[in-house]
């Protein structure tokens, strides 16, 4: 079978239901060129009306046969449908083509199987039958809708309209006649002619088709006739084909009508009718008759046709509609020849009253229009208008009435009321003269007041149209200047004249018998006034008293009479009297507000009203509705007042017991429904009829609407629940009388729902009682309230289709079909806005069980709403469907693809066709896009399905794919067509939209599609073309999805640069990013994203409408910039200029975010911008450097940022903070600009101050909750931390930054200063000593200590630091750190990398600023720095001794700092000695006890690798050299090698810690030890001062603790100096990994000069040690010999090694500037000799003595 192409290119004609939708301006076609366009295409198609569906011809069948592009089977089947419709083929197959494109539901293979299968055929055929007669139905829909417009000067298409219904009307009428024939001659087809498709069904549906299309004719007839004149000929023929065709009575086919198709036929009647009307011309008429010219008239020149219509007419009579067709005829002959053929005249118009013709006008203007809104209907009303006024004044009233006196009249007044309901002719009521047509009829009616209420009132309340109606019907009320009264008998208090005519009052009365207390309102009629009797006989009198009196104080007394005989027999007769002024007072209200002050007296008493009329045993409905509507249109003014009144009437249901629980509520326990609860299942439910019921809706929406306060909100929740649980469940059960009443309350429920949910949550306080919208949500997920809801989504496309087929068009927009359709969009608004709102709850809900389960037979919900894109009436319709569906892919743990099951392709198809046509509403497209977007994430088997790619070859080994011919990609690549921007089919919302789309794909990395989107032609051209655009600048209004549009193309640039090896990026991409880069885009983009953010700030109110999209615009360029960080090269961002442009752009955007009055919206803009400043200061620190001030901004910014809202602002400071870091480090204060400093010092120590004041609360707040947890090993975890204390929290930060300022205003001019007048060092030292004591805020304590550090270099900020009470803080409370309950003072030593923040770097710290602070203050600090080393004495033993057991990088740390503050303190011997002599001892022994550790691992390198591998359990990291200088880290080389270097640098590091430890120890024990030249060369030394710290041995260290430490320790310590020294020299070719080439020059620089210092002390100490032996008389001489002799040769062959050394040129040690000068006894020496080789030469030779 040859494909079936349905290609729109094939289908040049648009169906007529799409011309009918872009009439509308329903299409995406909206502007007046391109509707004028399609009216010139199609103009023939409206000119030939139904003639333009031909009859089938052999030509035509011999033509469709020849066509070349229809595929056979689709011929076939054109061909068959010319059959059963008698319709050309070409046409046939063309309406085939359309079907197939616009209304088929399924997909191309489908149809293949349809065309092959018989039934399945037929069932086809059918459709496209009805298909056919909706297309007729449009086609004369068009003109009509043209003919209703042409003249309307408000419609957007008016001058297109006009200039086409010119070209039209010469033939139009012509052509709308001869169908009209045609169509009630034609003969129904039966099986015979049309084949057996064509059953009773069919032949029925044919005819209904009929009917519509006669009615849809004559309504064209008639409008064109409103406005063009009818020819007398024309109203002869059109009379005889009326009479012939009986009005559309006497229809060929009448045997075909049934029951449902009255209405039509009745419709056909009345246009009729009104033809004939119309084309007498009597407005025309009466106009001639005023200005007596009656022989203008066209039918004054035509006697004969007047002849002729006298014999027609005098035939008529027998049906209704021909009553005003004769009544105007006499008017016409009466006026035109008043003298000849009056009895044919009487006749005539004897008929018409005959036919009650009054009554029958007002039950056709009925029947024509439901709501005065539709221009037939209009316009039938400006017709009959002419009739009646022209009657009323030709003809005495009692001339028209012909049986009796009411009921004649009673239908004149109903007819004046339906006429005057088009709101144009109440205002040219009111501007005719008052004695004139209609008016004729008010003063009639006025004069029978107040007898007579109701005909007055009704007329006046059809009289209201606008608030300048509004005025002359109230002023018309209030001076009311007859009072009609009937009596029975004559009264006592009257005398009247001779005649009886006339009567006079006596005595004064009062016409209301309520008392005439203070406060009661009542008419008193004054004596003397006169009455004309109108009426006497045996039946009583009617008089018409001359009294002046205001109708509103008259009704004010008649609603108390109500409620004065509310409980008595009189009720009914009384309301009858009161409803008209209710329906009256609320057509007032709602037309004009500002009156209901006025009529405040009877408004007021509606309460009351309402309250005793509701509580009678049987309650009068419609005046109870009447109330209820009154008070809605009041409470849409003022719900407050309506609310507190309404409560105490009982009407509303209320609770009786406070409603506290969600679950109470939800029971209804203690809740009554009250009157209104009685009145709806007593009377409404069993009666059928809701009046009270519609109202009461209303108002309960109008009352949620207003926006009351939470406490009237809470007391409306019996109401609605009430609705929700009573009401919405069941609602389609009950019993309704009148069709299109349920739609209506199931209509008005879902209103008041979705006003519920769309309050803004300051309506509703978050308190623990559920509040209105928590409890319907609640309602509407748990209960059966939501299975209504889904039951009314679940309607279903089809349903709606047959009742809006079934409706007479003449509903407009307020038939049941409309109302369904707005009822179903509600649920799917309701339904939506729920599952959003809902609490978040793991289990599933009800509803969302409902909405998402699995039915069989594909009937499921989902299914169901998928199917909506079917629709195709509103346009809403299947957007709130998608939109829900969108939701629940989004929410709902479900497959959407699933549960579509078989129907999946064909929706598919549907969906894509909707979203290719060029012609569909845009936001639909928008939506489907949307859904689609959403579907890419959480939807994966749809999204498949949508994508629709095919693998390439068919090879299942190469993956390469290609677009498939049903894929959405093919409209998404159309719609980012840099050639199809600004087409109308394309604009900016639809283009963002698919942007979002592909955005999608690429963050969710379907790299399948991507693969086939990155390699189309002229993609990344396409997609990078709004980069290239110059938007409108920020300060006129931009399109905001422009915003978007341009962000999604930075993201998915950067997604595609980000994922994408750069090597194999696509060429057209790099070509993108270089016409980015040439184009100077980088800086039009930042300049751009400035200026936005600039405005932002500036602009509050108005810029907050478009806040979301600049979000978006500032987020994507951020990433764009974040990633040219890291890929420059690429991006080709590489100038300096431009990352200079670009950082001070950011810069200055974050300063006009950050420093302008702050709004939440600015605050969160300044933070992102704040975020990409301190990346890009990070990054591009070169760029930075050079760059102009940049302090001087970020001052400001902190200073703003701090005095903002603190909540919110959290973040923000910390990045501000953590950018002045970066700063400070950069640039420095720039060349010693600091004018800022002492303000910004100022303002960092006032935040460190509040925060450590803050951190104090919160960690006492933490310790009272108890929350101490306390680790197993504490110096290893971090214990818990408080909330502010983190790596970046502001206070640490802060605590960084006052550090960076201390450590460059070095002379400490300004901090002196500052920290005068903020007191920052004591809050601080107190919020350590917590933090200390209890363990928690570990960083803040670590940052604190390093500001203490930086101030303690200086003597001033080391003074400072004393006085404040350093050791108070530090010494007491650091015993808490390192002593946790379980492990105390046997405190195994951590591991943790040292860069890591950890509590033993803490006491770490300490021990540096005790250091430092000892270092600066010297004798200042003695007696603190004692104490400190008394307190913590065992934690310092237990860290020298551990060495030997534990190599971790921590430890030899620790041991670092302790010996550098034990060097310090080694200063003050003596002091130390007198205080703490017993751990002086313990100190001295375990140093020496350090040294020989340190030299044995330093000596043996597979002992110190060993050991670290043993004792860490694994390999230590690389560590650093020196903690300050670290090299930039090269990719290890593959291999074995790589790992070698990296364990060599491990090993290093660990060398170097211990040379440092070492250089310290030694330098600490020569001050223990005598000092050199004294020793030598004073004689009366005393030697008990010092002790002797190495025993007399020559053996190597050992590492056993029973070994002392001796002469030997010290020797093996020189020689392990000396030839680490000479392994540096080696040249870098030998073959293991030597030091020098591990380490950089400047590293090697220090390492020797370390060595030489250790060797130097080391020297010394030995000399001194030795010399202190060699005088020491406890000695023995044997061993003081011994000791020579080794020495003499030890240091011989030493000596000799390091003049090789040096000869060689190596540096000098850093302390040799200082060493000691060698004694007096060297100066023999030669020149250039290092200082330390003279000395020891010198000692040698002493020894040699």
């Amino acid at each position: 079978m040859a494909e079936v192409k349905m290609a729109e290119s094939q289908i040049s004609v648009r169906s007529c239901q799409e011309l009918w939708t872009i009439l509308l301006g329903r299409s995406a076609l909206r502007e007046p060129a391109q509707i004028e366009a399609e009216l010139d295409r199609h103009w023939d198609r409206l000119h030939q009306g139904l003639s333009y569906y031909k009859q089938p011809s052999s030509s035509s069948a011999g033509k469709v046969k020849e066509n070349k592009n229809v595929p056979q089977p689709l011929k076939d089947f054109g061909l068959r449908i010319s059959k059963l419709l008698n319709l050309d083929e070409e046409q046939s197959v063309q309406l085939l083509q359309c079907y197939l494109q616009e209304d088929y539901r399924g997909t191309r293979d489908s149809l293949k199987v349809v065309l092959k299968d018989d039934r399945q055929s037929q069932a086809l055929l059918l459709k496209i039958a009805d298909y056919y007669y909706e297309e007729r139905m449009c086609l004369l829909r068009c003109v009509l809708l043209l003919l209703t417009y042409f003249q309307d000067e408000r419609h957007p298409y008016r001058a297109e309209y006009s200039n086409c219904v010119n070209k039209l009307e010469k033939d139009l009428v012509g052509n709308c006649q001869s169908q009209f024939e045609a169509l009630f001659k034609a003969e129904a087809p039966t099986w015979e002619t049309h084949g057996n498709l064509m059953t009773e069904r069919q032949v029925s549906r044919w005819f209904l088709r009929c009917l519509k299309e006669q009615s849809l004719l004559l309504e064209i007839i008639f409008l064109h006739h409103a406005y063009f004149e009818m020819s007398p000929s024309d109203l002869l023929s059109f009379t005889k084909m009326f009479k012939e065709q009986g009005f559309g009575l006497r229809q060929t086919n009448r045997h075909l009508v049934d029951k449902s198709m009255d209405a039509l036929v009745d419709r056909i009647g009345y246009l009729s009718c009104l033809i004939l009307v119309e084309g007498m011309d009597v407005d025309f008429l009466h106009k001639c008759a005023l200005e007596d010219c009656t022989q203008q008239h066209q039918l004054s020149s035509a006697p004969n046709i007047i002849k002729e219509m006298d014999q027609l007419l005098l035939t008529f009579g027998d049906i209704p509609h021909h009553g005003p067709v004769l009544l105007a005829w006499v008017l016409l002959r009466h006026t035109l020849r008043p003298d000849e053929s009056s009895p044919v005249v009487r006749r005539i118009g004897h008929t018409a009253l005959q036919l009650e013709v009054f009554k029958y006008l007002s039950s056709m203007l009925k029947g024509l229009g439901v709501l005065g809104n539709n221009c037939t209907a209009s316009t039938a009303r400006m017709c009959i208008y002419g009739l009646l006024s022209f009657v009323i004044t030709s003809f005495e009233e009692e001339s028209l009435q012909i049986d009796g006196v009411s009921t004649q009249s009673s239908q004149l007044i109903d007819a004046a009321c339906e006429v005057l309901s088009a709101p144009s002719l109440a205002e040219v009521f009111w501007e005719m003269k008052p004695n004139m047509g209609l008016g004729m009829v008010l003063d009639s009616a006025a004069g029978m007041f107040p007898h007579k209420i109701g005909p007055l009132l009704q007329l006046l309340t059809a009289l209201v149209s606008n608030k300048s109606t509004v005025k002359k019907v109230y002023n018309f009320l209030d001076k009311m200047s007859f009072y009609t009264q009937v009596y029975k008998h004559k009264p006592n208090d009257v005398v009247s004249n001779d005649e009886e005519t006339l009567w006079r009052r006596q005595t004064p009365k009062l016409l209301y018998p309520l008392g005439s207390g203070s406060g009661q309102t009542n008419l008193w009629m004054p004596q003397g006034v006169l009455g004309q009797v109108m009426i006497a006989g045996e039946q009583g009198f009617m008089v018409r008293w001359d009294y002046s009196y205001s109708s509103w104080t008259l009704f004010t007394c008649e609603v108390e009479m109500l409620l004065h005989v509310v409980s008595t027999a009189d009720v009914i007769a009384h309301c009858v009297r009161v409803k008209p002024i209710l329906d009256l007072v609320h057509k007032i209200i709602s037309t004009d507000w500002t009156v209901s002050d006025c009529l405040l007296p009877l408004t007021s008493r509606i309460y009351m009203l309402l309250q005793r009329l509701t509580s009678v045993i049987n309650p009068p409905v419609d005046v109870i509705a009447s109330c209820v509507n009154c008070l809605s249109v009041l409470a849409a003014r003022m719900p407050g007042k309506v609310w507190s009144s309404l409560h105490h009437t009982g009407f509303l249901p209320f609770a009786s017991n406070p409603l506290s629980t969600m679950a109470q509520c939800v029971s209804a326990e203690g809740m009554k429904a009250a009157n209104y609860g009685n009145l709806l299942v007593q009377i409404e439910q069993p009666r059928g009829e809701y009046a009270v019921t519609i109202a009461f809706l209303r108002l309960l929406t109008t009352l949620v609407k207003g926006q009351l306060g939470s406490t009237q909100n809470k007391g409306l929740i019996p109401c609605v629940l009430l609705v929700l649980k009573e009401m919405l469940p069941t609602y389609h059960k009950w019993r309704y009388n009148t069709y299109g009443v349920r739609e209506r309350i199931g209509c008005l429920m879902l209103e008041l729902i979705h006003a519920i949910l769309n309050l803004s949550p300051e309506g509703e306080d978050q308190g623990s009682t559920p509040t209105l919208q928590s409890l319907c949500i609640y309602c509407l997920t748990n209960t059966e309230a939501g299975q209504a809801v889904v039951n009314i989504m679940g309607v279903g496309v089809d349903t709606i289709e047959v009742v809006l087929a079934a409706q007479p068009s003449s509903y407009g927009s307020e038939g049941p079909g409309q109302i369904l359709i707005q009822t179903v969009k509600l649920a799917f608004s309701v339904t939506n806005n729920v599952i959003r709102l809902k609490p978040p709850s793991d289990a599933v809900s009800p509803l969302e069980q409902a909405l998402t389960q699995h039915g069989g037979h594909g009937n499921n919900l989902i299914v169901v709403l998928a199917k909506y894109i079917y629709h195709k009436h509103d346009p809403a319709l299947p957007r709130l469907a998608i939109q829900l569906l969108k939701r629940l892919a989004t929410v709902a743990p479900m497959s959407v693809y699933a549960c579509l099951g078989n129907d999946a392709a064909a929706i598919r198809d549907a969906f894509l066709t909707r979203l290719q046509s060029k012609t569909e509403d845009m936001r639909i497209k928008v939506m489907i896009l949307e859904f689609l977007t959403v579907a890419v994430e959480t939807q994966p088997g749809l999204i498949e399905l949508f994508l629709n790619l095919e693998v390439k070859d068919g090879n299942e080994g190469s993956k390469e794919f290609l677009l498939g011919e049903w894929s959405c990609l093919h409209v998404v690549l159309d719609l980012i067509d840099s050639k199809q921007q600004g087409k109308y089919w394309c604009p900016p919302l639809l283009h963002r939209a698919a942007l979002a789309f592909l955005l999608a794909l690429w963050q969710d990395r379907r790299d399948s599609a991507i693969s086939v989107l990155r390699t189309k032609e002229r993609f990344w051209e396409n997609l990078t073309t709004p980069l290239f655009a110059t938007l409108t600048p920020p300060s006129d209004t931009t399109e905001p999805c422009v915003l978007e549009t341009c962000a999604f193309v930075m993201k998915i640039m950067a997604l595609e640069i980000y994922y994408v090896v750069s090597g194999s990026l696509e060429p057209s991409l790099k070509d993108a990013l270089q016409k980015f880069s040439s184009a100077r885009r980088y800086e039009y983009w930042s300049q751009y994203v400035k200026s936005l953010v600039c405005r932002v700030a500036e602009s509050e109110e108005e810029s907050i409408c478009y806040l979301s999209e600049t979000q978006m615009l500032i987020s994507a360029w951020r990433m764009l910039l974040i990633l040219s960080t890291s890929h420059a090269d690429v991006m080709l961002l590489t100038e300096d200029a431009t990352k200079l442009k670009l950082f001070m752009d950011v810069l200055d955007g974050t300063k006009a975010a950050l420093t302008t009055p702050m709004s939440a919206p600015c605050l969160r803009l300044g933070s992102m911008m704040a975020t990409l400043l301190l990346i890009l200061l990070k990054h591009w620190k070169n760029v930075v450097a050079a760059a102009p001030d940049i302090l001087s901004p970020l001052s400001l910014i902190l200073e703003s940022v701090l005095q903002a809202d603190q909540q919110m602002m959290e973040r923000t400071k910390a990045k501000i903070f953590s950018a002045l870091i970066s700063v400070l480090q950069i640039q420095g204060l720039n060349g010693g600009d600091i004018s800022q400093l002492p303000q910004l010092l100022l303002c960092v120590c006032e935040t460190v101050k509040d925060e450590a004041l803050a951190l104090i609360d919160n960690t006492r707040h933490m310790s009272q909750l108890g929350d101490m947890l306390e680790d197993e090993d504490s110096m290893e975890m971090d214990s818990p931390r408080g909330p502010k204390d983190h790596r970046d929290a502001v206070c640490v930060l802060a605590l960084h930054l006052a550090k960076e300022l201390c450590r460059t205003d070095e002379d400490g001019e300004h901090w002196v200063s500052v920290m005068r007048k903020v007191p920052v060092l004591p809050s601080v030292l107190s919020a350590m000593e917590l933090s200390l004591r209890s363990k928690h805020n570990l960083y803040f304590t670590e940052a604190a200590l390093h500001l203490l550090l930086t101030l303690a270099r200086t003597p001033q900020g080391a003074a400072a630091v004393a006085g404040a009470g350093v050791t108070e803080t530090i010494c007491l409370p650091l015993l808490s750190v390192y002593e946790g309950p379980s492990n105390g003072a046997s405190q195994s030593f951590s591991r943790k990398s040292q860069d890591v923040a950890c509590w033993p770097g803490v006491y770490r710290l300490c021990m540096s600023l005790m250091e430092s602070l000892l270092k600066t203050l010297r004798y200042h600090f003695i007696n603190e720095a004692l104490d400190f080393v008394g307190v913590h004495q065992e934690r310092i033993l237990q860290c020298l001794n551990s060495m030997r057991t534990v190599q971790s990088l921590a430890c030899l740390d620790e041991a670092d700092h302790t010996v550098g503050f034990l060097l310090q303190l080694s200063s003050f011997c003596k002091e130390w000695q007198f205080h703490l002599p017993k751990l002086l001892l313990d100190v001295q022994i375990n140093l020496c006890y350090l040294c020989q550790t340190c030299t044995y691992l330093l000596h043996s390198k597979k002992m110190l690798h060993h050991y670290l591998q043993a004792k860490n359990g694994e390999a230590l990291p690389p560590g650093p050299l020196s903690r300050t200088q670290r090299p930039p880290q090269t990719q290890a080389t593959a291999g074995a090698a790589g790992a070698e270097e990296a364990e060599q640098k491990a090993l290093l590091a660990v060398q170097c810690s211990l040379l440092k430890i070492l250089s310290k120890t030694l330098a600490a024990l020569q001050h223990f030890t005598p000092d050199c030249c004294q020793i030598l060369l004073d004689q009366c030394m005393d030697l008990a001062e010092y002790r002797t710290l190495f025993v007399l041995s020559f053996t190597t260290p050992a590492f056993d603790p029973d070994v002392a430490p001796s002469f030997g320790t010290l020797l093996a310590t020189i020689n392990v100096a000396l030839s680490m020294l000479s392994e540096m020299e080696k040249k870098k070719e030998t073959a293991s990994v030597s030091i020098a080439s591990l380490a950089s020059s400047e590293e090697l620089q220090a390492l020797k000069s370390l060595l030489m210092f250790t060797m130097e002390n080391c020297f010394y100490v030995l000399i001194s040690q030795a010399v202190r032996c060699l005088k020491d008389p406890s000695i023995l001489p044997r061993d003081k010999q011994r000791l020579k002799q080794e020495l003499s040769s030890e240091l011989s062959t030493l000596l000799s090694s390091l003049s090789r050394h040096f000869r060689r040129g190596s540096p000098s040690s850093p302390a040799s500037a200082q060493s000691k000068q060698p004694p007096p006894g060297s100066k023999g020496t030669h020149e250039g000799q290092e200082p330390i080789i003279q000395l020891v030469q010198a000692f040698v030779r002493l020894v040699q003595r």
